[in-house]
């Protein structure tokens, strides 16, 4: 059966302080979890703040909230969602922003995790909604530029129909998990999405520019690097995204060519565009600052490995290694199959290759993956399998 509208229908956009007021009185009125959810605007914007937040709750509603004209001063919202269970699908793409304005979950349920835990084949929201609820959800505007205003009716409804039946699916997934001896597992797992703090930065992330494996000289990487990081500057100022200020692939052309002038630079591709010849200067000043840099300054080969080196040298650097990870491997998937629990959920394939490539030197394997970061499920069901393979 096809959802076209929300069953309550569609919500007015909740834009004033007024409006927020009332909205968060009916959501703390009303019963049992929240189904929460957000929309950005990625690859349009090079923030990632949320540009609409999706709420439901029995007895409450469906509410769409606009956080762009409230500036943030979303207090009582908060307070009504601080205790309430929120349900969100796929929560580590979406908590960022939402704590961004001061919403942050006291609990949470993750739909998308609960269907891997649960064995699930496809774990996206419609397909589960379908195969579990009978339902489809039109596939709509999720990658859409939700900076906009005013937005769409079309997308609002397609943002009011992303909650409508969370909660439903939350019951169902629930049971499921519960009759498969999982709710347990699950309910740490989502404890740790709940709590876990933002991610670290990335080391010299320029180097992850498409394309840049055309680039194999110093000199040219640091051409690279400058461009990179001239867009990035750029990109922030104007909170636009960087490929939309200059693709990629620009980046490297320029590099590789290396032109003599801002006119040279001018006539490649994309460079002569209007709004980039504009920026030609700019751009030129990056090359020459590449140019200009010592020989001690330049970047060399790939970026420093934080951890073991890439499996595919295992077997030449360290044979026993490459044999640990191997047994590992193998008894991971065993535990996978038997338990109906894709590897990536069992343990992080990261910690698997470092406690492979250097394994606790007091044997204490169950210490050694909880200092990792496995919750505790994981280390009752796989310290046993991997305390023979890491054995010193």
């Amino acid at each position: 059966m096809p959802l076209l509208r929300p069953a309550d229908g569609l919500p007015p956009v909740t834009a004033s302080a007024d409006a927020l007021a009332e909205v968060a009185s009916a959501f703390t009125s009303g019963t049992g979890p929240v189904a929460v959810d957000a929309e950005r605007a990625s690859g349009f914007r090079y923030s990632q703040r949320a540009y609409l937040v999706q709420l439901r709750r029995e007895g409450a509603g469906t509410a769409l909230v606009d956080p762009i004209p409230l500036h943030g001063a979303l207090t009582p919202l908060a307070t009504a969602l601080d205790g309430p269970e929120w349900v969100l699908h796929a929560a580590s793409q979406d908590l960022a922003c939402l704590a961004e304005i001061g919403l942050r979950p006291a609990s949470l349920f993750d739909t998308e995790l609960a269907g891997r835990l649960a064995g699930l084949p496809r774990v996206g929201l419609g397909p589960m909604v379908e195969n579990l609820l009978g339902l489809s959800l039109e596939k709509g505007h999720g990658a859409a530029d939700w900076s906009r205003r005013p937005l769409p009716e079309d997308w609002l409804v397609y943002a009011a129909l992303d909650v409508e039946v969370l909660v439903e699916l939350r019951d169902v997934l629930t049971r499921m998990l519960d009759e498969a001896g999982k709710l347990e597992w699950a309910r740490q797992e989502f404890e740790a999405v709940r709590t876990a703090g933002p991610p670290a930065p990335r080391a010299e992330p320029w180097r992850r520019t498409s394309g840049i494996h055309k680039v194999r000289k110093p000199r040219p990487l640091a051409a690279v690097r400058e461009l990179w990081q001239a867009r990035d500057q750029l990109a922030a100022e104007r909170d636009i995204a960087p490929g939309r200020v200059l693709p990629d692939a620009a980046i490297v052309d320029a590099a590789v060519k290396n032109p003599e002038s801002p006119q040279v630079l001018a006539g490649l591709p994309v460079y002569r565009g209007r709004s980039q010849r504009r920026l030609a200067r700019y751009w030129f000043d990056a090359l020459r600052r590449a140019a200009d840099l010592p020989d001690s300054d330049l970047p060399r080969g790939s970026a420093p490995v934080d951890g073991p080196p890439p499996v595919s040298r295992w077997a030449d650097r360290d044979p026993d290694a490459a044999a640990r990870l191997s047994a590992a491997r193998s008894a991971l998937a065993s535990v996978s199959e038997s338990h109906d629990v894709p590897v990536e959920n069992l343990l992080q394939p990261d910690l698997l290759r470092r406690l492979c490539w250097a394994p606790p030197a007091d044997g204490d394997v169950r210490g050694a993956l909880g200092t990792g970061g496995a919750r505790p499920w994981q280390v009752e069901l796989l310290a046993p399998l991997l305390e023979p393979v890491l054995a010193p």
